[in-house]
């Protein structure tokens, strides 16, 4: 084949066309590879900010309701066990000050001295003071009378140890279950100095019922502390009456409050410490004559933290020990003026956001890597299919353009044999005149060159519909398989069941469903309906999904994201199309659905001892409708054995031949016809419903509905 002319101009044609494209091709590939790594790390970055912002706030929330709430409960519980003790004990004072100030009224009662039989059940005893002859004391047979109340008081109390009346003249009734430890190793009974007690001068000093400190008990070696009251009886002084309770279950409780990461002290009226764990790095039990005034100590802040825990509740307050920072809350024991603290070290809270940064950061550098090496096997890539395209548009344009000469040169050979079917025209040599004959014979063999074209036209387009059906039919099964479709859905969680549905009205549909966790306590849940049907819904739909699964994993807030998916809707909404929006997210936990409404249909929520009720929600608009739309969020509680059952507008006006709409009524009255069903017995019951009310007319509508129980 010789070059020049046509031929000539065609390939030269071809070839400044390809390096152009190439040329652009080359250009908006380096540019885009350019800016996706730029975009890829700056996302990063944000990323790793927005989940260390996030998560420490969330776990600084957490801890802080937790931890004031949790030493609220403890220091009221502790605080009743004072508050039982002290009871008893002016119910006592009033009982024996009754008996003095009419002890004529009465025979004398007779008390025994301790008897070991007696061991292991309550009973009265009497002890008295070395030199005192009991059995001539002239109090102790009217004490003596108290002897069955106190038996009962400590036998049915909770917390009361033992309980006694000790009198002016050295003597005393003691009502305990210990009677064998008021012998001595030669079986004999040791005196007891009743009017030296702490608990006698303590009371008799004080004039009114009153604590004493922390003692050791005589008898057991137990811990704990006394409360007791002073007797008078027409204005003198007969005895002392009190009780014992032991703390040991409360240091106990103390001790093995560690083991958590996090620590209790109790600390009282004087700023001392009572019981505090071993190794907490702050409190530290020491004896009474070494042990520090926690309320005046040179750690200020410590000092100010401890004065005002010991006089109301604190909330969470950030206290700095030894270079470290600590967690701390307290609560006062009103009764004994106590206070119980709660601490705990803000590094260890901090330890599951850095762990979860750690891991993203491995996560992101691997991914990283990895996009690095598909960018450059990318470029590799394009530089082979460049120099192919190069070799293969050299050999096109030189048979293209051998291909449009030689028609030319035969274009007018077949004039006079055109007839009938026989349609086709191709230029020859011998008509090659470079004048108005040729010109003539272009344009015939250019109208049967178009007539050719035709018919294959007319053919393609009856391929291409046919393509056009198995499109939409494939369309179809995207769409289906882009909603979660496998149930169990999350067979490793049995708190609760989800099931849901979709049943296009075309081949493809505008409605769609969504849920998903957004992290191990928080379930999504999302049920749209696009505006209009086909294909152009579907797309929509498809846009609208990815836009609130996205947002909601970056915020887990209803309102806030139907704001932030509206605005980005309303960006490139051209063709005015909306979608109806009902997202919620589900507490595992506790139940509690977070939920807002964009123009959708009410909720309908079934209680666990109840049917199934319309909730009729706040709505907002429609999302796409109006750009700067706010949305409010509600809430409300799904209890377990509650389910909350979510529909679009295919259900409730599903209608019938008869034009009637199968409305809301019908909805509940399906639902409850077997209300405690599992989520997918409910939804097909709900679609059989319909389906026999509509029976055989149309659906006009999608049909898409989700069932979520908390079990």
């Amino acid at each position: 084949m010789t070059f020049g002319g046509l031929q000539q101009k065609i390939m030269n044609l071809v070839l400044i066309f390809m390096l152009a494209l190439i040329a652009l091709f080359s250009a908006v590939s380096v540019f885009q590879m350019k800016k996706l790594s730029s975009v890829v790390g700056k996302a990063g970055s944000e990323h790793q900010e927005a989940i260390e912002k996030v998560s420490g706030n969330t776990m600084h929330q957490v801890i802080e309701s937790s931890m004031t709430k949790t030493n609220a409960l403890q220091a009221y519980i502790a605080d009743d066990m004072f508050t039982d003790i002290k009871t008893d004990v002016a119910t006592l004072q009033n009982l024996a000050t009754g008996l003095f100030e009419h002890k004529d009224s009465f025979e004398p009662y007779t008390a025994y001295l301790p008897d070991k039989a007696n061991d292991g059940k309550f009973s009265a005893q009497v002890l008295h003071e070395e030199g005192v002859d009991y059995t001539s004391s002239e109090y102790l047979g009217v004490a003596a009378h108290m002897s069955e109340t106190m038996i009962a008081m400590c036998e049915q109390s909770e917390y009361l140890n033992n309980c006694f009346i000790g009198l002016a003249d050295g003597t005393v009734i003691c009502v305990d279950n210990n009677s064998a430890s008021k012998f001595d190793e030669n079986g004999n009974i040791p005196a007891f100095a009743v009017r030296e007690r702490p608990w006698y001068t303590g009371a008799v000093e004080a004039g009114e019922l009153c604590f004493s400190g922390i003692e050791v008990d005589s008898y057991t070696d137990n811990i704990g502390i006394e409360c007791s009251a002073p007797i008078y009886a027409n204005g003198e002084l007969v005895g002392v009456v009190g009780a014992d309770l032991f703390l040991d279950s409360m240091g106990d409780y103390v001790n093995s409050s560690s083991s958590q990461g996090g620590y209790i002290s109790v600390i009282d009226n004087g700023g001392k410490v009572i019981f505090a764990p071993e190794g907490n790095g702050i409190f530290e039990v020491k004896l009474s004559d070494e042990s520090a005034d926690m309320r005046n100590t040179d750690n200020k802040e410590l000092s100010a933290f401890i004065n005002s825990a010991l006089s109301e509740r604190t909330g969470l307050t950030t206290v700095n020990v030894d270079g470290k920072d600590y967690y701390m809350t307290g609560s006062p024991m009103s009764t004994i003026g106590w206070a119980v603290v709660s601490f705990i070290e803000k590094e260890i809270t901090e330890q599951p956001t850095n762990m979860m940064i750690a891991e993203y950061d491995r996560i992101n550098d691997d991914a990283t890597g990895k996009f690095e090496s598909g960018l450059q096997n990318s470029k590799n890539t394009t530089l082979v299919m460049i120099a192919v395209i190069l070799v293969m548009g050299t050999v096109g344009a030189l048979v293209v353009a051998n291909r449009i000469v030689k028609p030319i040169e035969k274009m007018t050979k077949r004039m006079d044999s055109i007839s009938g079917s026989d349609q086709a025209f191709e230029m020859e040599d011998d008509y090659r005149t470079g004048d108005e004959v040729e010109m003539l014979a272009q344009s015939l063999a250019d109208l049967s060159t178009k007539t050719r074209q035709y018919v294959t036209q007319i053919t393609k387009i009856t391929a291409e519909k046919e393509r056009i059906g198995a499109e939409l039919e494939l369309a179809t099964k995207i769409q289906a398989d882009m909603l979660p479709n496998l149930f169990p859905a999350f067979p490793e969680r049995p708190e609760f069941d989800i099931y849901a549905t979709m049943t296009p009205a075309k081949e493809v549909g505008g409605d769609f469903y969504d849920f998903f966790l957004i992290d191990d306590d928080h379930l999504g849940m999302v049920m749209a309906d696009v505006s209009g049907k086909g294909v152009p819904a579907a797309l929509f739909m498809m846009m609208s999904k990815i836009l609130v699964n996205n947002y909601a994993m970056m915020d887990g807030h209803p309102a806030k994201v139907l704001e932030k998916v509206n605005a980005q809707i309303c960006k490139n909404n051209d063709e005015e199309m909306f979608v109806t929006v009902w997202f919620g997210v589900l507490e595992i936990s506790t139940g509690k659905v977070t939920a807002a409404n964009a123009g959708h249909e009410y909720p309908i929520i079934k209680k666990a001892d109840g049917g199934f009720e319309l909730f009729k929600d706040k709505h907002g608009f429609v999302i796409g409708g109006m750009d700067g739309m706010r949305y409010k969020e509600y809430e409300f509680r799904l209890e377990k054995g509650g389910t909350l059952f979510l529909y679009t507008d295919g259900v409730a006006e599903a209608t019938n031949a008869n034009n009637e709409l199968f409305g809301t009524d019908r909805m509940l009255e399906a639902l409850n016809k077997d209300s405690e069903a599992s989520p997918k017995e409910l939804l097909t019951n709900m679609k059989t419903a319909v389906d026999e009310f509509v029976g055989e007319a149309p659906q006009f509508d999608d049909l898409t509905m989700l069932g979520v129980k908390l079990i």
